[in-house]
């Protein structure tokens, strides 16, 4: 089933600015994300990811994407799936046959608006699974990868003890990983 299939793209949002992460919200994330897709793939492209993310439309429309016919433009926000404005971690959900659009619009997001501030930034998109669970091992090695650059950065010995205790506790407990929303992974990746 094609059109039942998932992907799950995994993001950060990278900012020079500091207060950019403590102000990100999933909607202002994912109007973002909505007005990228807009810009890059028009009505056609903005209709298909909506769809996506909604889930509403699995049998498929007249266009072959999901939409049903009618005058008025889909108005739905991406599916922020997971959201971690502390390191600015994302996770987004999409159908197998539209996460296309969404990774090439992702680059087109310049700025986050929140509480009548806009924030420049950019979304990086590091990993496209079938599954929650390949994004977090994704993310875990990822994170290991990035404190052990920060290991050998450090100025102090306190410094070094508190990344290396941070190394250790990265890992993937049975707990997170029987949660309801793993989606069934075909292989593709």
């Amino acid at each position: 089933h094609a059109a039942l299939s998932r992907r799950y793209v995994l993001c950060e949002v990278v900012s020079e600015d500091p207060r950019c992460r403590q102000c990100i919200e999933d909607r202002a994330l994912g109007l973002a994300i909505r007005d990228a897709i807009a810009r890059v793939h028009g009505d056609y492209g903005l209709a298909c990811c909506s769809i996506s993310f909604t889930g509403a439309g699995e049998t498929g429309g007249p266009w072959g994407c999901g939409v049903p016919p009618g005058p008025s433009p889909v108005r739905v926000s991406p599916a922020v799936k997971y959201l971690n404005a502390y390191t600015g971690t994302v996770l987004l959900r999409c159908r197998k046959d539209s996460y296309r659009l969404l990774c090439s619009a992702l680059p087109f997001v310049r700025s986050l608006e929140s509480r009548a501030q806009r924030y420049p930034c950019f979304l990086n998109t590091l990993h496209v699974g079938g599954t929650i669970r390949t994004c977090q091992k994704f993310l875990i090695q990822y994170n290991r990868t990035q404190l052990l650059r920060l290991l050998q950065n450090c100025t102090n010995e306190e410094e070094r003890q508190c990344i290396q205790k941070s190394l250790l506790s990265c890992s993937l407990t049975e707990e997170q990983s029987q949660s309801g929303d793993e989606e069934e992974d075909d292989g593709t990746e």
